[in-house]
């Protein structure tokens, strides 16, 4: 389902060669290499654009731990150092202004809680500067360097009192899963050298929300004020209300900003103080997320002639233009976007970048980005003008790896759009044969496949399957119109756009078209719910993990709550909306189903509860289907942990081999 920022990801495909594909005599990849992927976040380069520190994780199998630490690259070379040592929990990677210092987040050994540590780069050990019973959940330096500004929870007034379990809380917009009252986050200051941190902003509203959605904070270039994202309380359920307020860092007086609702990621443009913030284009949830930027007062779309969703943005130097990452069709890229004027797409390759970018002073750009054939790396260029480069080898092994190819699929769909998708081959496939294909729907569905790395897409291709990742309407990708196209259209459309996709792939004569499988993951899942019942005859075997099953129990006990409402235009549980919401449920369908179908999902999900898994195997086992239901004891949407991963994608690949091959 669909987090705020609307960004989601799909991985997958490797090397292509006309004729056919790649011979090798080269293993393929293999579900022991998932203990060897290595993942790269929170790239951050100096400001002179000379070095680039980035958090590298590593999964250890034995301990079912991430081990993390912060890396230095220079950029004009050599081999990456080491920064840290047995820390836990690292994230955040933050430059001081001059470059003098490198800040992150990682866990305190004494209080065990994340803190904020700062380390000299001329030598010495990081220094923890916050001492937060609560722990810090972001933070940024103040332009002169002098001060860090960060967030934290507010800790519970009557501990005394809930021991004694006078705990009882009220209902509101909380999900179900919740079990005590949850307390606002908010903003306070400290020297960078560390010291007793002062409060700034204090009430019942909020930065943070139970489910994660703080946004960074912005100095004003003056550094006299802050300006965040301000929820109205603690529940995801009611962030689209989100609006940007400014802070006074003496007086602790909140103005508003931004008034406009479901506004955050405000950031003051270098030299220039332009503010920009990102926004659903024209206010609307069913469009793409724009970036708006305040000139003299005026609020002005900058990116409105893209009319599509960005994922994420930052300025470039100068403050006159911004740097997008995004998706257009099934590639992910950047753009250098003016603030007025038209974008311009950055020449990036077959190299598909994250939304996390970070930009030098002088205009070096560093991000985390893979390939169609090669995991995760860091990447870097001189300018928007200049060509990728890559820095780091950590996924290196997978080049000697025989790998799936693919290739990009459009097709006119129904109602008019150009559609897309993404086709990987079996690995080892010869001009000619015809396989079994296993259909891998992305999730979101503000989400979009696209030619990047993908271990489980990889995995099938091994096992001689073709792998179809088809987009749909409510995609990111198309531009805003195939986007919105999803409202209160929420199943038959998009089932559509994926079976006219289906019958493009059929074309090529390629696919044994009787041994089908279906299978996704949450918005992905409940695509695999919808086509499983409402083509019922296409399907030999399906794969659904954290499915939505019952829009109405969704909205009523998931996180999102409210934010459910935007698909349909109003509550389930009123007369107008009362039919819509249940038709296009795809528990509606289960009575038609064929297919053996494998059902997963973790037992704390607050994002998809697992009632909604609960209620489709009871439905699919009662009506005599041959079914299978995997939980895992986890508090999360998809499992966090490279054991639990690397199950579910067992499941996944055996259930299809079991009733494919």
């Amino acid at each position: 389902m669909k987090p705020l920022n609307r960004v989601i990801l799909i991985g997958l495909f490797a090397l292509i060669y006309r004729g056919g594909f790649c011979q090798t005599t080269h293993r393929p990849f293999e579900l022991t290499d998932l203990r060897r992927l290595v993942s790269l976040s929170s790239p951050r380069i100096s400001p002179d654009g000379s070095r680039i520190a980035v958090v590298v994780s590593r999964p250890d199998w034995e301990k079912d731990k991430s081990k993390a630490e912060i890396d230095l690259f220079d950029i004009a070379g050599g081999s990456p150092r080491s920064l840290t040592f047995e820390r836990e929990d690292i994230s955040d990677v933050r430059w001081s202004p001059d470059g003098s210092r490198l800040s992150f987040i990682a866990k305190d050994p004494e209080s065990k809680k994340v803190q904020i540590f700062v380390m000299p780069m001329n030598g010495g050990d990081p220094v923890r500067i916050t001492d937060s019973k609560t722990g810090v959940d972001e933070y940024s330096w103040s332009p002169d360097g002098t001060k860090i500004a960060f967030v934290a929870q507010d800790t519970v007034a009557n501990p005394k009192a809930i021991e004694h379990h006078e705990d009882v809380f009220q209902v509101t917009d909380n999900n179900y899963l919740v079990r005590a009252s949850v307390q606002p986050w908010h903003i306070w200051i400290v020297s960078a050298k560390g010291d007793s941190a002062r409060r700034l902003t204090e009430g019942s509203w909020s930065l943070n929300t139970d489910q994660g959605t703080i946004t960074p904070l912005a100095w004003t270039p003056d550094g006299k004020s802050i300006a965040f994202q301000r929820f109205p309380d603690v529940w995801f359920g009611n962030a689209w209300h989100s609006t940007i307020c400014v802070v006074d860092t003496n007086g602790r007086k909140v103005t508003t900003l931004v008034k406009e609702e479901d506004s955050g990621n405000p950031e003051y443009g270098p030299g220039s103080g332009i503010l920009a913030f990102m926004r659903p284009r024209g206010g609307d949830q069913n469009n793409g997320n724009a970036v708006y930027v305040d000139l003299n007062g005026k609020i002005a779309d900058a990116t409105g002639a893209l009319a599509r969703n960005i994922n994420n943005f930052t300025w470039l130097p100068g403050g006159r233009a911004l740097l997008l990452a995004g998706e257009n069709g099934t590639k992910s890229v950047l753009w250098d976007q003016p603030i007025n004027g038209p974008a311009e797409e950055l020449h990036l390759g077959d190299v598909q970048p994250g939304g996390d970018v970070s930009v030098s002073d002088n205009g070096v750009i560093a991000f985390v980005a893979s390939t169609p054939s090669h995991p995760s790396e860091l990447y870097t260029m001189k300018s928007v003008n200049s060509l990728p480069e890559r820095l780091s080898e950590f996924n290196k092994f997978v080049d000697t790896l025989a790998l799936s190819g693919a290739e990009s699929v459009n097709w006119k769909g129904p109602d008019g759009f150009d559609e897309d998708g993404v086709l990987n081959y079996p690995v080892e496939y010869k001009t000619g044969q015809k396989h079994p294909m296993v259909l891998v729907i992305h999730g979101g569905p503000e989400g979009a496949s696209t030619l990047r790395f993908s271990p489980l897409v990889q995995l099938l291709a091994a096992k001689g399957f073709f792998v179809f990742q088809p987009n749909y309407r409510g995609s990111i990708n198309l531009g805003d119109a195939y986007q919105h196209a999803i409202f209160r259209d929420t199943g038959e459309g998009p089932g559509k756009d994926v079976m006219a996709g289906l019958a493009k792939v059929e074309e090529s004569g390629m696919i044994d078209t009787t041994r089908i499988g279906i299978s996704g993951w949450s918005y992905g899942g409940y695509m695999t719910s919808w086509l499983n019942g409402y083509y019922p005859d296409i399907w030999k075997a399906a794969v659904e993990g954290a499915a939505l099953n019952d829009w109405v129990m969704d909205y009523t006990i998931a996180f999102y709550q409210t934010g459910d409402i935007y698909f349909f235009g109003g509550s389930p549980w009123v007369k107008d909306y009362w039919k819509i919401w249940r038709e296009q449920s795809p528990i509606e369908l289960a009575r038609n189903v064929k297919a053996p179908t494998l059902i997963m999902g973790d037992v704390g999900d607050p994002n998809v509860p697992i009632v909604n898994s609960y209620e489709m195997y009871h439905a699919l086992r009662d009506n005599g289907v041959n079914t299978e239901f995997f939980a895992y004891p986890a508090d999360t949407h998809f499992p966090h942990d490279i054991v639990r991963t690397t199950d579910i994608f067992s499941r996944w690949v055996a259930w299809m081999v079991k009733y494919l091959k």
